[in-house]
């Protein structure tokens, strides 16, 4: 790669990583919040918290990443332009097309993260997610850990505990199980401890009371206890979902999918509808790459021309992948559609290199806007 080629490249790898490192802080934020409420009332550390944070982000990288490529690459090359060392660069023999290198190439290298992790990442964190979630939710004694609180970590269970020890010891429990609401249950011990058995957790208490009352609250029974072992996995809940999510699936189990059970044919739809978005999606940064530069390097050089070219430019790319968006609806109802979520990236990319190698000294995003807004533009210096 010649040396302005290099150049160019490390002008579009900063903003292209600051555009990225923005979007994913944003949504990684937004979207982490809702795991607060599962590590909070089940008693979980921050460690987890953060481990299940960032499964969340190779799920977020396979649509920020040609994003953030687009604005980066976008303001980059407008930077170069507003410089002047496009100017320079062009007056010198540097030609479009070798301006179009080092966009290309990381565009490629985008091409490729986007495809690791729509291919492979994604799919495994997402499974790697789902089952410690499940984990959690079946840990109903880390969920009561909570000393001086009324917690309610299971359905009909509800548990306090006046002290916790640092070395695990308890000091006044109550349990009261409602489940049979006609014969509820309330068991008080002085001390106790939470004990993780190969049968499952257990809760052992000392030197209590288990109170069962009957007819409606007629009647209560005692019985008093040195030692009680109450087993907390009847409330554990340790159901697992049947099947895999398309989004904890790989490619060959979406085109060619297994089932425990009979299965509609539009669930077979939908799963081949994701595989084709999976291999079409991380072909939009090349037709991002040759939007940007056709923005950038094509129509006359008045600020108002330049300015309508860098709106035209967002709206193309904002309404390519809308379509893209859409072309997956459309899919997942007729999978003959298919070629639709190829052809629109690839066309796209096509249109854009056209422009780049036009001749025409209006910018074709620049009659967008136009088209759009009506609005005049700036004659050429």
């Amino acid at each position: 790669m010649p040396r302005l080629s290099l150049y160019v490249l490390r002008q579009l790898v900063g903003p292209v990583l600051l555009f990225a490192f923005i979007l994913t802080s944003v949504v990684w934020l937004s979207q982490s919040l809702r795991l607060l409420d599962l590590v909070i009332n089940r008693g979980q550390s921050a460690p987890v918290f953060v481990y299940l944070t960032l499964l969340i982000i190779p799920s977020l990288m396979i649509i920020i990443l040609p994003i953030a490529f687009f604005g980066g690459t976008l303001y980059g090359l407008h930077k170069l332009n507003a410089d002047s060392e496009l100017v320079v660069m062009s007056a010198s023999g540097y030609s479009r097309w070798q301006l179009a290198l080092p966009v290309l190439a990381l565009g490629g290298i985008v091409v490729l993260l986007t495809f690791f992790c729509t291919l492979y990442l994604s799919p495994e964190t997402q499974r790697l997610m789902k089952d410690k979630v499940l984990d959690i939710r079946a840990d109903i004694g880390a969920a009561m850990l909570s000393e001086g609180e009324f917690n309610t970590p299971a359905d009909g269970l509800t548990v306090f505990i006046r002290e916790l020890s640092p070395d695990g010891h308890i000091r006044g429990i109550l349990v009261h199980d409602s489940r049979d609401e006609k014969h509820p249950i309330t068991y008080l011990a002085e001390s106790g401890m939470l004990a993780q058995t190969p049968a499952g957790a257990r809760l052992i208490m000392r030197d209590g009371t288990i109170e069962q009352s009957g007819q409606a609250g007629a009647q209560l029974a005692v019985l008093r206890f040195s030692r009680y072992v109450f087993d907390l996995d009847q409330f554990s809940g340790q159901a697992q979902e049947k099947e895999r999510e398309t989004s904890e699936r790989f490619l060959p189990e979406l085109f060619w999918p297994t089932f425990k059970g009979p299965v509609a044919q539009r669930t077979l739809d939908i799963y081949a509808a994701e595989g084709h978005n999976r291999l079409s999606a991380p072909l939009y940064p090349l037709a991002f790459a040759f939007i940007a530069l056709a923005a950038v390097t094509r129509g006359r050089r008045g600020r108002g021309a330049y300015a309508l070219r860098l709106t035209g430019a967002s709206l193309a790319a904002g309404i390519l992948r809308i379509l893209g968006y859409g072309a997956q609806g459309i899919v997942a109802r007729d999978p003959s559609y298919a070629i639709l979520l190829y052809l629109i990236p690839l066309l796209g990319a096509g249109a854009a290199a056209a422009e780049v190698m036009s001749f025409d000294s209006t910018s074709f995003f620049q009659r967008i806007v136009q088209r759009f807004y009506r609005a005049p533009t700036e004659a050429a210096p």
